[in-house]
């Protein structure tokens, strides 16, 4: 497992189909040694901090392994890291392995798995798809944001090293599919509100899931 890229950018004002907004999704990769603090990288930015941001969302995480799938769906070649408007483009940490509440260490810096990142239309405005964002979403590839345990300073290539498994042990890629893809049964949603490390939002999600399900 390792660290591919770091990817940073400020929020920009955006004219898109008449939509105009700020974003923070263009990314671009950071050479060298950057620092990540509890509130994400230094360099990095977010612009709708309801969506994005704040510490259980401090650092958004992408599997490189997706785009070459990406690629040959799209079929298009001009991908480039932070292409999909994440953080952290790493190799070797899928959705159907990590699981909630996990623990890596990256370069001087841990994290902690906090849940699955969920697209809207500043995705599919980026890559000139309309609609993208559900694409995106059926295909159970959302990459996943963490919290930050330790600070620390990263760099590309960094090796990754997983120090905890949570004992729940529900993976990033069931989290998604159980609130998104309508795949959740009752012991799905109970097993997710034991999930300590899960953000607030997702927990309560979760809650509210399991009063309709009673």
């Amino acid at each position: 497992m390792r660290l591919l890229s770091i990817n940073v950018a400020q929020p920009k004002s955006v004219d898109i189909d008449g939509r105009s907004y700020q974003t923070g999704i263009y990314k671009v990769h950071r050479m060298g040694r950057v620092m990540l603090s509890r509130l994400g990288l230094d360099g990095d930015g977010q612009a709708d901090l309801k969506a994005h941001g704040g510490p259980n969302r401090a650092v958004y995480c992408y599997p490189h392994e997706h785009y070459g799938y990406w690629a040959a769906q799209m079929e298009r070649a001009d991908f480039h890291y932070g292409a999909f408007g994440e953080n952290l483009t790493l190799l070797g940490l899928l959705e159907s392995a990590v699981c909630i509440g996990d623990v890596f260490r990256i370069g001087g810096a841990l994290i902690q798995v906090s849940q699955p990142r969920v697209p809207c239309y500043k995705l599919a405005d980026k890559l000139g798809l309309p609609g993208f964002e559900k694409t995106f979403l059926r295909a159970n590839r959302s990459g996943f944001y963490a919290r930050v345990l330790e600070e620390g300073v990263l760099e590309a290539g960094d090796p990754i090293a997983q120090l905890e498994k949570d004992a729940v042990g529900l993976t990033v890629a069931e989290v998604n599919a159980a609130l998104y893809l309508g795949k959740c049964e009752r012991a799905i949603a109970e097993r997710a509100v034991r999930v300590e490390a899960l953000s607030p939002e997702w927990r309560r999600s979760f809650e509210k899931l399991l009063t309709r399900l009673s």
